[in-house]
């Protein structure tokens, strides 16, 4: 939604395991790399380059394996041509940055928004999408154990041997990522944390105050994009084969996770994550 303005340019997951790399030439190993000074060398160049829209065609012409990719660098170098051309603003949505969030603001000058789902809702999607998360990924980044993780790693080491449980890895996750995040936004009071409810919720008002926190304008071709991508006419749970779609009746996805968690899990999810929950979500009654 926030590139629903012209004068900026959207990057979509250069920290993706699977990333394009057109778009980024960084190697990444694990999912949710952690950047820090000592190992930035792999990191702070290729990123540089991709905040400056430097395609790399001849990395992707090398690893393109289908029609899909070809598409795929068609566009990428597409975008990257006209934000050139026209000088738009680098958008840079990864979630998979989030351990990253200090060196993306010291070393990238970055204006970083989180946005935090409540976590009924996020295990929900999970476990839709039948989508689990090794913690070796974590676990096998020593840089990241020292500085961030030493308290879970007990946990995380225990979950591996629950590789189909996706409701505790879910909670887990949830539970890491977003006091990483809290404890971050103490040290920078200039991150963001916005909820994924309030913006579905009046997505107007909200979108605005971001809008202007971020100093982008708010146009009226903005809003309008952004009525079309909320209102009450689109579906209220997109097929899993376009989970990246973006036109979602708002309001009505909010209730999705009671269709889609049993009574067991929820009060499962609760348990794990409830005190960081109320953090984030003071008003909300689990019973």
């Amino acid at each position: 939604m926030l590139a629903a303005n012209q004068k900026t340019a959207y990057i979509s997951e250069p920290l993706n395991l699977l990333h394009r790399p057109g778009v980024c030439r960084a190697e990444v190993q694990h999912w949710y790399p952690y950047i820090c000074q000592e190992n930035e060398a792999n990191f702070l160049a290729p990123l540089q380059e991709t905040l400056r829209f430097s395609y790399h065609p001849w990395l992707e012409i090398k690893s393109i394996k289908s029609t899909k990719d070809l598409m795929r660098m068609a566009r990428d170098a597409t975008i990257f041509l006209r934000a050139r051309t026209l000088r738009q603003r680098p958008l840079l949505k990864d979630p998979f940055a989030l351990f990253s969030i200090p060196w993306f603001i010291q070393r990238l000058q970055c204006q970083v928004v989180v946005v935090v789902r409540h976590p009924l809702a996020f295990v929900s999607s999970l476990k839709r999408l039948k989508w689990s998360f090794d913690f070796y990924h974590l676990l096998k980044q020593p840089l990241l154990m020292r500085d961030l993780l030493t308290d879970f790693h007990t946990e995380m080491t225990s979950i591996l041997e629950q590789p189909d449980d996706v409701i505790a890895q879910g909670s887990l996750l949830w539970r890491i990522l977003y006091q990483v995040a809290s404890s971050y936004q103490k040290q920078y009071p200039a991150i963001q944390i916005i909820r994924h409810e309030d913006l579905s919720i009046s997505p107007i008002e909200h979108f605005s105050r971001l809008y202007a926190s971020l100093d982008l304008q708010f146009t009226t071709p903005v809003r309008s994009a952004i009525m079309r991508s909320t209102r009450g006419e689109n579906p209220s749970e997109l097929s899993t084969k376009r989970v990246h779609a973006v036109k979602l009746d708002s309001q009505a996805n909010l209730q999705n996770w009671k269709k889609r968690l049993s009574t067991a899990e929820i009060d499962q999810i609760s348990q794990l994550t409830r005190p960081l929950t109320m953090q984030y979500y003071p008003e909300f009654e689990w019973e």
